[in-house]
């Protein structure tokens, strides 16, 4: 898949090994780029179902965002960037036909 940031202090914090570490605690870091990994050598979003993260769609005021579980409460927030998102009959995301896809940030979405 095509991954691309919100903005360019995002993409440093979460590419840049030195970056990552010096902005999360290390097991946080660690999985950040381990799922980030996961995220560029699938082919979509449906290959996601099955590696480690438990990724899912967020509901109500965060439709059509998704999260990959981290450490804790903390997840990799984000979103469809394929223009238009792809969508069902019954107006849900098409997992299989999203590839390419805008990372949001790292938090707690249970606040």
């Amino acid at each position: 898949m095509d991954i691309f940031f919100k903005n360019n202090r995002l993409k440093k914090a979460c590419t840049q090994k030195k970056q990552v570490v010096k902005q999360w605690p290390l097991k946080r870091s660690k999985r950040i780029r381990r799922r980030l990994d996961d995220l560029r050598a699938a082919e979509n979003l449906d290959v996601m179902r099955f590696l480690p993260g438990r990724c899912h769609e967020l509901r109500k005021i965060r439709k059509l965002q998704l999260s990959l579980h981290l450490d804790g409460p903390y997840r990799l927030i984000f979103e469809p960037a394929d223009d238009p998102v792809p969508t069902k009959e019954d107006g849900g995301l098409d997992w299989s036909e999203v590839k390419t896809i805008r990372i949001l940030g790292v938090e707690d979405t249970h606040d």
